[in-house]
């Protein structure tokens, strides 16, 4: 946490306030927090949680806590480059229709060392993916795989009512920015800004890429995966419904979560043996839902081969 701390105070904009909630931490952090405020030019406001609220409810309550007009949010084990919220800031100043940015990252392992590879590669971000944002179509990119990471994003504060509440079973960073580009612009800043440290084990943040990684990723999605997805789907599709006057994509963005839950459920309801799930795949296969919902071949060859 020390270098996350270190490398927002050397920002060259810096920041006007750091809030850090802590949620049930046993390595340290409040006394990391509380000697660097005590050394900080900025003000720094530290929450400690009284009872353990989990990440995504966590990270909700942090940004509530925030003031300022442009929210920026940051996980511990991160380092940002000093130019970070110069640019987002900048970005922002454009035009007031921007309602989010993000950016591309370095990764890093645990010992800091470089991986050869960028955040956005690791996502399969490719360059048509990228242009459906650049396009102001970041919906269809999102509502196939999600590729915003929380600790690059930035968001006006005065649109996080749209965004709230967070259900706890779903990753903040995905339900944001879905929203957020339900609500209006986002923009991307291609230059990494920031290192993103990629764990041992790591769980959440980060799809495989070594193909051990991707074959023991598709033999633990079986139905119940997809099913979890779809109930996660629909919690989306009925909080952009409370929320459409606010949303102007809300049908847009509604009508591709039902064709995302239709694709998923027939994934889901796929039969045991794979001959019988040939006529459903070659369905979904020549409709392009694969494509549009699904991670194209490779999702082709884990319903026919691996599952």
């Amino acid at each position: 946490m020390s270098a996350q701390l270190e490398s927002i105070a050397a920002q060259e904009r810096p920041p006007d306030e750091l809030v850090v909630c802590d949620d049930g931490s046993s390595d340290g952090c409040c006394e990391i927090v509380r000697e660097f405020a005590g050394r900080s030019a900025f003000p720094i406001r530290l929450i400690v949680n009284d009872k353990n609220l989990g990440s995504t409810k966590n990270f909700e309550k942090a940004i509530s806590m925030c003031q300022g007009a442009i929210v920026a949010l940051a996980d511990q084990d991160d380092v940002w480059y000093r130019c970070k919220l110069g640019q987002i800031e900048a970005v922002f100043l454009r035009s007031d229709e921007i309602v989010s940015v993000f950016s591309d990252a370095d990764l890093i392992d645990d010992d800091s060392r470089g991986l050869g590879m960028s955040l956005w590669s690791a996502f399969s971000f490719d360059g048509g993916e990228r242009r459906e944002f650049t396009t102001g179509h970041a919906l269809n990119v999102l509502v196939k795989h999600p590729v915003v990471t929380g600790a690059t994003m930035a968001f006006r504060k005065e649109i996080f009512d749209i965004v709230t509440p967070i259900p706890a079973n779903w990753i903040h960073d995905r339900w944001i920015s879905f929203l957020l580009a339900a609500r209006g612009r986002v923009e991307m800043i291609f230059d990494p800004l920031m290192q993103y440290r990629r764990h041992k084990g790591q769980q959440e943040g980060l799809p495989p890429v070594l193909p051990r990684e991707l074959v023991a990723q598709a033999r633990s999605r079986g139905a119940h995966f997809h099913l979890e997805e779809v109930e996660r789907f629909r919690q989306l599709y009925d909080h952009i419904g409370k929320r459409g006057a606010q949303l102007p994509y809300a049908k847009y963005a509604q009508r591709e979560i039902e064709k995302k839950i239709s694709h998923l459920t027939h994934r889901a309801q796929l039969p045991h043996t794979r001959v019988a799930r040939i006529p459903t795949v070659l369905r979904e296969t020549v409709s392009g839902r694969y494509w549009r919902y699904s991670a194209g071949w490779r999702s082709v060859a884990r319903d026919l081969v691996i599952r």
